[in-house]
């Protein structure tokens, strides 16, 4: 397994958890949806898993190396990537700035930032056209797709991506979760968490329910789609009623 959180405990406050004995796993070639309503500890989730919040117990295991304790920039070395809710541009540089700092851990990689920075252009074409322009000036929709390249030149062998779909249009939101779909297929394991639970389940093969700090239903995707509980909850549809 590519990746294994076994137990995760996470607590912002001392007795206050957000996450509660969590475990999930990630193998290689695959997109995990995680869904849940609002404070449900998805954003944690990867928080914990890219090292910006301590775990208070647990194990994270990447290609069977421990990782629990490691820094968060060790992680990204390592290939773990966290494209983070917000997409936090640094507004005051250019598209091409924001890239080649994404680039940094594979700074001695020069051959190999050249032909990302080239496929990211290719992916996201209006970037070529806006490199000189200023991330903050970009529209959403833009600033989401610098984010995905800006995580694609740290060469992810994991990719995290927190609600990537927040606050754009929906044509906009076709074209980046596309994307993310893309890179999956292209080999980039995906840890997804989408407001958009309908669509995250759509392109995912598996799928994850967060409640309250713990999972509480899990699946493949299909079985997610069509689970009664979950389509009242997340997809619009209704309950069934008990009989």
């Amino acid at each position: 397994m590519l990746l294994e959180a076994e137990d995760l405990w996470v607590a912002y406050d001392p007795g206050v958890f957000a996450l509660k004995g969590l475990s999930l796993q990630l193998d290689a070639g695959e997109m995990v949806a995680v869904l849940g309503a609002n404070g449900a500890g998805k954003s944690t989730l990867l928080r914990a898993l890219s090292g910006l919040v301590p775990l208070a117990k647990g194990t994270l295991r990447m290609n069977g190396k421990d990782i629990s304790r490691m820094p968060a920039s060790e992680r990204v070395a390592m290939g773990l990537v966290h494209v983070p809710e917000g997409r936090q541009m640094l507004s005051g540089l250019t598209v091409e700035e924001n890239l080649r700092i994404g680039g940094y851990v594979q700074r001695r990689r020069p051959d190999f930032l050249s032909r990302t920075e080239d496929r990211v252009y290719a992916m996201f074409p209006i970037l070529r056209d806006r490199r000189t322009q200023l991330a903050g000036s970009l529209s959403g929709g833009q600033q989401q797709m610098l984010a995905l390249g800006r995580a694609l030149m740290a060469d992810p062998k994991v990719l995290m991506c927190d609600e990537p779909s927040l606050g754009l249009a929906p044509l906009v939101v076709h074209d980046i979760l596309k994307a993310v779909a893309a890179l999956r297929d292209q080999g980039t394991p995906v840890l997804l968490v989408e407001q958009n639970a309908r669509k995250a389940l759509s392109i995912a093969d598996r799928g994850v329910v967060l409640k309250r700090g713990e999972i509480s239903m899990r699946g493949t995707a299909p079985q997610l789609l069509n689970d009664p509980d979950v389509a009242a909850a997340y997809l619009g549809g209704k309950r069934h009623a008990a009989s």
